[in-house]
């Protein structure tokens, strides 16, 4: 019975170092498979937020001109959904709450403001998003978004 004590008390557990570098290598791999297919859902993700964004202002752009008759001009921007405007052709039956959820006018997913230009070149006025780069111009996830091609 003492020998077997021995061997219990000297007996120790844990993991050798190849067996944690054979898990790290292996957790390295699964990053490198995973990691490209969430960056791409989320670039994806951006492109449809900026999406719903614009159909927000177009939204909001009516209530706007429905309520005063005319839509805001390029100087007054889409700032004037969120705060009366102080310039221009001020409008008289502004609404006290504005015209968006937020008092802050958000910029589009990549962080650039999105450009609004009355009149439009196609509709009454053009909403765009520049993409991810934040210049005109590009393909794939550095594609314009505009509010007269959705």
């Amino acid at each position: 019975m003492l020998m077997r004590r021995n061997k219990i008390k000297h007996c120790t557990f844990g993991f050798t170092l190849i067996e944690i570098m054979v898990v790290v290598v292996i957790i390295g791999i699964l990053a490198a498979l995973v990691t490209p297919r969430l960056i791409s859902r989320i670039d994806d993700a951006n492109v449809k937020e900026a999406k719903i964004q614009i159909k927000n202002f177009e939204t909001a752009l009516k209530l706007y001109k429905m309520d005063n008759g005319f839509y805001p001009s390029t100087e007054q921007g889409l700032s004037a959904l969120v705060t009366a405007p102080d310039t221009g052709q001020i409008p008289e039956n502004y609404r006290s709450s504005g015209y968006l959820d937020s008092k802050l006018l958000s910029p589009d997913p990549w962080g650039h403001d999105y450009l609004y230009i009355f009149p439009g070149s196609i509709g009454n006025y053009d909403i765009i998003s520049y993409g991810a780069d934040g210049k005109p111009g590009g393909e794939g996830y550095n594609a314009d978004i505009i509010n007269w091609e959705l």
